[in-house]
């Protein structure tokens, strides 16, 4: 069986500006959190660096599994 549709690199690429931008708030809202423990509140730059080193490995694991939900509706098709 062949493979149709997008491959997992090009689904991770179309994905990680809302990876990394999911991430970035994420990272924002943490140090929010940590802030009540007298921790610093990350700046806006902060935050946006951080979410985007995240954001890379978060969307390629979710570009697998959206390539796996892909292959499996796929398998059920041809069956």
């Amino acid at each position: 069986m062949s493979r149709t549709g997008w491959p997992t690199a090009k689904i991770a690429v179309a994905l990680y500006p809302f990876g990394a931008g999911a991430a970035a708030v994420n990272v924002f809202f943490a140090s929010l959190i940590w802030s009540w423990l007298g921790g610093p509140i990350a700046s806006t730059a902060w935050s946006l660096g951080l979410g985007g080193l995240i954001g890379a490995p978060a969307t390629w694991y979710f570009a697998r599994h959206i390539r796996h939900l892909m292959d499996v509706s796929d398998a059920r098709d041809a069956s």
